[in-house]
């Protein structure tokens, strides 16, 4: 009964750091593939987000090593940091749901600002574009870059704004990392629980009186 109670807890935690794995790769495959968002705007949150799932990785090969070898000070450790990564993931998972397309504009506009002539000829080219006319106060200002575009779209006469399309896909970039973040952050605390009991079983392949 001992050996059997043993066997499903280390499972667990194996399967809930498994998870762990995906969700890190999954988090970083969204923020690169809506890149161009992050690319304009230096977002702090898409950073933000990036650097916790790569941390979220390195947590979860901690966690497998500790859990297969029942390694008390390595488990100890895990829970505690699992416990820190919960808290930021929650606040950046609610920062991402609660990023405004206002405010995603206004970021927007002050880093195409900042870019130089040749960054935003490649961005345009890039996603084939041309300017960051998003808004009608914007329209005076952008107008110029829109006519120095050298985009494939130009030639065909047909160009949407850079500006839609980088509040499209940021937007969509932002829900869904918010949304998964802040889903499996909640998985966090159960893995905190998990090792807790883990660390209280005795291993059956070991001593008696080892814990």
């Amino acid at each position: 009964m001992v050996k059997v109670g043993f066997s499903c807890m280390r499972s667990a935690l194996c399967a809930l750091n498994v998870v762990y794995m995906m969700v890190g790769v999954l988090l970083i495959g969204v923020a690169a593939w809506k890149k161009g968002f992050a690319l304009v705007a230096s977002s702090n949150i898409i950073s933000g987000v990036v650097a916790l799932a790569v941390v979220l990785l390195l947590i979860s090969m901690l966690g497998l090593i500790g859990t297969l070898r029942h390694h008390q000070i390595l488990l100890f450790f895990y829970m505690v940091i699992l416990l820190v990564v919960f808290l930021f993931q929650f606040s950046v998972s609610c920062s991402c749901l609660a990023f405004s397309a206002e405010q995603q504009e206004n970021v927007l506009c002050s880093s195409w600002e900042t870019m130089d002539g040749d960054a935003r000829k490649t961005l345009e080219q890039h996603m084939d574009c041309c300017g960051l006319i998003n808004s009608p106060e914007k329209r005076d200002e952008f107008s110029m870059d829109a006519s120095l575009c050298t985009a494939a779209c130009k030639v065909k006469g047909i160009c949407f704004k850079c500006g839609d399309l980088l509040l499209q896909d940021g937007g969509e970039a932002l829900k869904i990392l918010g949304g998964v973040g802040l889903f499996f952050s909640f998985s966090e605390l159960l893995g905190v629980w998990l090792v807790l009991r883990y660390r209280k079983q005795k291993d059956p392949q070991t001593s008696p009186d080892a814990f």
